[in-house]
């Protein structure tokens, strides 16, 4: 997922999609175990989503924070 699509996402969106993406990574992780994937490389991307859902998520709690102050 790339950023300007998650920016444009509201809080309560990318709060429900940051446990979608978790639960579909444990899910690639166990899989991966069990028997390798086609593609590895969708463990790392998906753990790159999930890093961009948390930062959003920080940046946007912090704007908050300095609105308040």
């Amino acid at each position: 997922m790339k950023q300007a699509v998650i920016k444009e996402l509201s809080t309560n969106d990318l709060v429900e999609r940051l446990e979608e993406e978790r639960k579909k990574l444990t899910r690639l992780r166990l899989s991966h175990t069990v028997s390798p994937l086609d593609n590895p490389m969708k463990i790392r991307q998906n753990r790159k989503t999930i890093a961009r859902i948390l930062t959003e998520l920080k940046k946007r709690e912090l704007e908050k924070n300095k609105k308040t102050s």
